[in-house]
């Protein structure tokens, strides 16, 4: 019996399957300093079309700044549940919430810092690779010194700066746009 091989698939057609036990959108622990912040988007192809089962990371500093990883050595106070990490799935509106606390400035390259940031990476059908971004705070004076945002092009940094509903300064609003008008910059790693 001869046997048709299957098509290939670069991660496979169920890709958020395997990942549903990791995905964690509510990175709040009780006991957690810092101010309580919810972040809503989606992700959009080229089309404006939502992507049904891509997949949000997200890594962050604390409050204080300070990561929770080993080689983050910097003399600032760490929680011990603070975890700093969560995977989101998109719904089939392509639809994700965080919620986790503001975090704090990090050093930057040759002894600067850089503006309190979440970093996200984004998973779907179809990418080899990761996309890596990050979203900004709106209205964070901060964000004028940023050494990473300063690379980006003027017109083009409002796709990684959320945006505040109006009233509400602790819920924001950014989408990830995968291509053409309005495309998300997207850092090499």
């Amino acid at each position: 019996m001869k046997l048709q091989p299957t098509s290939s698939q670069t991660v496979g057609p169920f890709f958020d399957i395997g990942l549903r036990r990791f995905c964690c959108a509510d990175l709040l622990v009780p006991g957690l300093s810092g101010s309580r912040i919810t972040i809503e988007g989606r992700v959009l192809d080229g089309n404006g079309l939502p992507v049904p089962d891509a997949v949000v990371e997200v890594w962050q500093a604390n409050a204080h700044g300070k990561y929770a990883h080993p080689e983050d050595t910097q003399d600032k106070p760490l929680e011990s549940a603070f975890k700093g990490y969560g995977r989101i799935a998109t719904d089939d509106q392509g639809r994700f919430r965080i919620t986790t606390i503001k975090p704090g400035p990090v050093p930057g390259p040759r002894g600067t810092n850089q503006a309190p940031h979440l970093e996200i990476s984004v998973f779907m059908r179809g990418l080899l690779k990761r996309l890596v971004t990050r979203i900004y705070f709106p209205d964070d004076p901060r964000n004028g010194a940023d050494p990473v945002l300063a690379l980006v092009a003027p017109e083009r940094r409002g796709t990684l700066i959320a945006k505040a509903a109006p009233g509400q300064p602790d819920r924001l609003a950014w989408d990830v746009v995968l291509q053409g008008a309005g495309e998300t910059v997207f850092f090499d790693c």
